[in-house]
């Protein structure tokens, strides 16, 4: 009888280890999501050659955050602004540019500011898809862009809904749904 309940309970533990090892593998459909839109996210132009130099790929994937979901979520005081699939907000930088979309956060920058790294597609709850793009680093990773704006998180937020990072040195903004800077309502 014992032995039963011990074959039982390792059988029902590989099957629920095979189960949970299927659920978390991907093939990054984005159709199992059902986003309202969802978009193939388009390179931009590269960033030039005169940005920092390229940052090893070790360090540079240890300070990259990823997402499969931009939404738009309202903000107390602060109107709607774009979170990733965690619900973490998101920022843009007042240094980086939008046309052509280049991002000057690197180094040092890049592990306080962890710059969205773009997926094959990208859906979108309530951020028009037409505005995502993406922008060659200068370590080599695609980053992706709202508006031609490349995107961050900060590492100050810790978890959904916050937003310690906005008017960080008077130059980091949570982004709004049209790739605008968020700033107070009312």
């Amino acid at each position: 009888m014992i032995r039963r309940r011990i074959v039982l309970a390792a059988a029902a533990g590989l099957a629920s280890t095979l189960l949970l090892a299927a659920c978390g593998s991907s093939n990054n459909d984005a159709s199992s999501t059902n986003p309202t839109n969802v978009a193939p996210v388009a390179t931009a132009t590269s960033a030039p050659a005169t940005s920092a130099p390229a940052a090893s790929s070790t360090s540079s994937s240890e300070h990259m955050a990823t997402t499969t979901m931009l939404m738009a979520k309202t903000m107390q005081g602060m109107g709607s602004v774009v979170t990733d699939d965690k619900g973490m907000t998101l920022y843009r930088y007042d240094m980086d540019q939008a046309t052509p979309s280049m991002s000057m956060c690197t180094g040092d920058c890049a592990k306080t500011w962890m710059p969205v790294m773009a997926q094959d597609s990208v859906g979108t709850m309530g951020v028009e898809k037409t505005l995502l793009g993406s922008v060659d680093r200068t370590d080599g990773m695609k980053q992706l862009t709202l508006g031609g704006w490349p995107l961050y998180r900060y590492m100050g937020d810790t978890k959904a809904g916050q937003m310690n990072g906005q008017g960080k040195s008077k130059m980091w903004f949570a982004v709004t749904p049209a790739g605008k800077k968020a700033t107070m309502t009312g």
